[in-house]
């Protein structure tokens, strides 16, 4: 299955090189289990979710690291209830040897549950560094956010770009997933515009139930069910199937110039479903070699 020309098939391919993946505190069992078919080194994010609490964080991202691969633990600044929850879990960070990786979100609850308001607040304290972080990484919307505006978007990506600058840290982005290319594509050159030059990380969903695929879509506001069945390329009558990136990234790779986009790589959302994105990784790589 090849892509009709021998640069469209190598930009495929090495976009898929040094992919990232995202796990929950709940996914070590399945991490366990598919440790042998992810790549070595590969950045596994650990998720900051409400039903988990700070010793399930912390055991996720030692297993991370005890498996061979490179934990990038979320830091949710809405969760947070006070600065001593932050430099907590900074603190547990440090001494498991897991802090040089971090990604901060707003999260969700519609009220803070501390002092954070955003994750603009979390780089603003300057305690990450303080703590050995050394590389932030920071959210992406391609396709809008529901309860943010665009201008809001736009200049909490600028300050939190200009924040970085300011200290000892690297940073790079994570989008949230989308299922269309060219919006996708319309955001990084505003990004390179706007003088932002992070590494970015497209979001991808890796293979999953279209149902699921679809609340999704729903939760994040990335686009109406017939636009994401038109983008993605799966039947809205199935939706007991599975469906897998495959358009996207093929229709990524078409699109994707290094010297306009900048460096671009793919994060993939597993739904808990380690082995099954990275077994359809490598067989897409295969196929695209083929």
């Amino acid at each position: 299955m090849g892509f009709g020309s021998t640069t469209s098939t190598a930009v495929s391919t090495a976009l898929l090189e040094d992919f990232s993946l995202e796990m929950t505190g709940k996914d070590v069992g399945k991490l366990e289990g598919a440790r042998d078919s992810i790549p070595r080194g590969t950045r596994i994010n650990v998720t900051f979710l409400g039903n988990e609490d700070l010793e399930m964080r912390l055991a996720a991202a030692r297993a991370v690291k005890r498996l061979g691969f490179v934990p990038v633990p979320h830091i949710s600044a809405r969760r947070l209830g006070s600065r001593d929850d932050f430099e907590g879990f900074l603190a547990g960070l440090r001494a498991d040897g897991t802090a040089d990786n971090v990604f901060l979100v707003g999260g969700d609850p519609s009220v803070p549950e501390g002092p954070y308001a955003d994750s603009l607040s979390l780089l603003r304290t300057g305690l990450l560094p303080e703590y050995g972080v050394r590389h932030v990484g920071i959210t992406g919307y391609p396709e809008g956010h529901p309860a943010i505006d665009a201008g809001a978007l736009w200049s909490a990506l600028s300050d939190k770009h200009r924040a970085l600058s300011e200290q000892p840290l690297q940073g790079g982005i994570i989008t949230q997933f989308g299922f269309g290319v060219d919006p996708v594509l319309a955001w990084v050159e505003e990004v390179r515009d706007r003088g932002i030059g992070l590494p970015i990380r497209i979001g991808v969903p890796g293979p999953a139930g279209v149902r699921r695929l679809m609340s999704y879509a729903a939760r994040f506001g990335v686009g109406t069910s017939a636009s994401v069945v038109r983008k993605y390329g799966f039947s809205i009558t199935n939706l007991m199937g599975t469906a897998g990136p495959d358009r996207f990234l093929r229709d990524l790779a078409a699109a994707y110039d290094p010297a306009r986009h900048g460096e671009l790589k793919i994060h993939f959302y597993t739904f808990g479903g380690l082995r099954a994105t990275c077994e359809w990784a490598a067989r897409f790589r295969k196929e695209s070699l083929a």
